[in-house]
């Protein structure tokens, strides 16, 4: 019998045996399973027969097998989730000035509304572009809320070219209104957009080209999309579009009703921490 064929020899054995006294219980995993090797090894025509016979009288131990396997591989999924979930809030409190006001970002809705919202994103994403309807809804139905776009350029050259482009016409624009003009044109783009159509959706936003141009290569361009990538990388972001909110982060366009149902969460604990500390919490 191969090597390969002994795992399921070894379970049955083991599932089989009798429940061990307790001396033999102090018996370590290691040494029972050095003894079943040793006895599949010396005697592996009668425990082929034996595990054929037992699975031919209960093929339902093949059900239990792989429910057993599959409860194992959901338990284990759940505790390395909630591993990089915690994690992850670690790292927004450790990062919160550069993740939520940092003098690189683009800040629209209400500069000081109670919540904020901050979203990575990337000019070549598909997803991104169906969630910039998410974007705009959330932003039309609550005054109140804070969004932060952040560019994460992670598709490609194209997408680093569009994103330098994004970046420079922020620093033309500190209420973000033309900025988020840009923005609309790139993500409604048809195809992949390249510099030059980002070019194009800024001198139709109504930018200063030349000034633009002479930014794509600047400093605070640069400076802008390391603090981005740094962001993401400490807080497990490898894809587009992902939101922060609060101490938690969401991958994927989750649409309006999840982006919502989160930021009445927030309202919601911060109303709660309100209360507790006898403070009054703006709604």
């Amino acid at each position: 019998m191969k090597a390969d064929q002994l795992a399921l020899p070894l379970l049955l054995l083991l599932s089989l045996a009798p429940r061990p006294s307790a001396a033999e219980e102090t018996m370590s995993r290691e040494k029972v399973e050095a003894i079943v090797g040793d006895y599949l090894k010396a005697h592996p025509d009668e425990v082929a027969v034996l595990v054929k016979d037992y699975v031919l009288r209960h093929p339902e131990i093949f059900r239990e097998i792989f429910l057993d396997l599959n409860r194992q591989k959901t338990a284990d999924a759940a505790q390395k989730a909630g591993k990089v979930a915690a994690d992850r809030a670690l790292e927004i409190a450790a990062h919160a000035q550069d993740l939520f006001n940092s003098p690189h970002q683009v800040t629209l809705g209400d500069p000081h509304g109670d919540v904020t919202l901050v979203e990575f994103f990337d000019y070549n994403c598909g997803y991104c572009k169906r969630a910039l309807a998410d974007t705009e809804a959330l932003l039309a139905a609550d005054p109140h809320v804070r969004l932060v776009l952040k560019e994460f350029p992670v598709l490609g050259p194209r997408s680093v070219d569009a994103a330098q482009v994004a970046v420079a016409a922020r620093m033309q624009d500190a209420r973000g209104d033309k900025y988020f003009a840009f923005h609309r044109q790139m993500l409604g783009y048809h195809g992949l957009p390249t510099q030059d159509a980002a070019l194009a959706a800024a001198r139709e936003s109504g930018f200063d080209m030349e000034q633009l141009q002479r930014d794509m290569t600047s400093a605070e361009v640069a400076a802008t999309l390391k603090e981005n990538m740094v962001l993401a990388g400490a807080l497990h972001i490898t894809g587009t579009p992902s939101y922060v909110a609060g101490d938690k982060v969401f991958v994927g366009a989750i649409g309006f009703n999840e982006l919502k149902a989160q930021i009445v969460q927030l309202r919601a604990e911060a109303a709660r921490r309100g209360h507790d500390s006898g403070t009054a919490v703006s709604p």
